[in-house]
């Protein structure tokens, strides 16, 4: 590769060489000395000439992979590998080295490359990604950290508000993952403080009273798996300490044992707490936190994709096995009701639903949505009560995203055209127009 500091005479060319770049000796030797910085894709051209440099600066060998466009049209990678070769002054007289086709390797990769892509493409059905239900863009967003992370082995933290669903994030990323072991999920703030270290780590027989048999805590049966710890912020420090031991050395005792066991697993945590917070107050080892702390997602709140309330119902009702569809009063109540407990919050209002009715409807009424349409005013229309209800929702949904149109659209599952459309039909473009768009 011709440099600024060296001359581009070539003393010696292989006749592999010329077979590999489709030249003939004299287009190499005849004083086209420059042909591989000529044939070389303007986008490698930078890259491979600052690596040789940096190598003869170094005096160290220097390896470089780039692409020629041969005379044929067809595309070509070649591995470059070699030195410089330096007299008694240290001054550079010439490089030595040889390279190499690699097309087929680097035509695979970048073939798994897109199929991956694709396969990630793919994996998005009907309701969502795998059991996860919503399309809306916050959703979407989320996915695609799911899918990223579970193509490594990296610890990952899930936070979010309760019953956002931070369980089934974290079952989507042991199940798209390379890990063939069990999903051993834990509930961290169920368990009796007495009994943490025997539920994680197994106890043998005869440890304590009550310890008639051996028993496999949760490390032991996430051997070549995944631990989900939801709640994690409810660890004690002690089971901190022992729990940090056996994430570093993938080793750990069990209760009343004396040998060490193996056991290799990803930890996946879950809480809705800050868990910074709790190191600054001492509520947390530092040194556990930053060990988990590798990769994180946070998962919106329902009221942040109210778009994806219609999905969530008609995939609840299915599952249930309910062919039906809600009526329009209580679907337009539901769309627009904060939701403090999340899509928890709103199965459990189904299943009350399904079982009582419309009576179920009085489970929202603390804000006072819930008699909203129960109590429509004699003498109007039912359209017109669809346009008091729209209005109002889109103006709670402009409030809580301080009138950023695009965002308040978003939330609604509206594009930017529809949501301003539905303002302008209902008189509301005069409101706030210094909102964002």
């Amino acid at each position: 590769m011709p440099l600024g500091f060296l001359d581009n005479e070539l003393e010696f060319v292989s006749k592999g060489t010329y077979e590999l770049l489709g030249v003939t000796p004299d287009e190499m030797m005849g004083g086209h000395h420059n042909t591989i910085e000529r044939m070389t894709h303007p986008d490698d051209l930078d890259n491979s000439r600052a690596a040789i440099r940096d190598s003869i600066v170094a005096h160290e060998p220097y390896q470089v992979m780039y692409r020629l466009l041969l005379p044929s049209g067809r595309v070509k990678w070649l591995w470059d590998q070699g030195e410089g070769v330096f007299d008694e002054n240290g001054c550079p007289r010439y490089l030595e080295g040889l390279i190499m086709d690699v097309s087929e390797q680097k035509f695979q990769e970048l073939a798994l490359l897109e199929e991956n892509q694709a396969l990630r493409t793919s994996v998005i059905n009907l309701y969502g990604l795998g059991n996860i239900v919503g399309k809306s863009e916050p959703m979407r967003r989320i996915y695609s950290q799911i899918l990223k992370a579970a193509e490594t082995d990296s610890n990952v933290i899930i936070y979010g508000e309760t019953g956002c669903g931070k369980d089934l994030v974290a079952q989507n990323i042991h199940e798209y993952s390379g890990r063939k072991g069990r999903y051993v999920p834990v509930n961290c703030g169920a368990i009796p403080e007495q009994l943490l270290e025997s539920e994680f780590f197994g106890h043998v027989k005869g440890a304590f009273s009550g310890a008639h048999a051996n028993k496999e805590g949760y490390i032991g049966a996430a051997n070549g798996g995944t631990l989900f710890l939801d709640e994690i912020g409810e660890l004690p420090l002690h089971l901190q300490v022992k729990l940090l031991r056996a994430l570093e050395n993938k080793m750990y005792t069990p209760v009343g044992g004396n040998t060490p066991k193996e056991s290799s697993f990803r930890l996946i945590a879950a809480t809705n707490q800050d868990l910074s917070r709790m190191v600054r107050e001492k509520k947390m080892r530092s040194d556990f936190y930053y060990r988990i702390n590798v990769l994180s997602l946070t998962l919106p709140s329902l009221r942040e994709r109210q778009g994806d309330i219609p999905l969530l119902v008609e995939a609840w009702l299915e599952k249930k096995g309910y062919n039906m569809v809600l009526p329009p009063h209580v679907r337009l109540i539901i769309e627009q009701y904060d939701w403090p407990g999340n899509v928890r919050e709103l199965h459990n209002f189904l299943d009350r639903f399904l079982a009582f009715g419309e009576e179920a409807l009085t489970s929202l009424g603390d804000a006072g949505r819930a008699d909203l349409l129960l109590t429509t005013p004699q003498g109007i229309t039912l359209d017109e009560a669809v346009d008091q209800l729209e209005e109002r929702m889109i103006r709670q949904s402009l409030e809580r995203c301080r009138w950023h149109r695009g965002k308040a659209a978003e939330s609604l599952g509206l594009n930017l055209r529809t949501f301003q459309r539905k303002m302008k039909r209902l008189g509301m473009n005069g409101d706030r127009k210094q909102g964002g768009a």
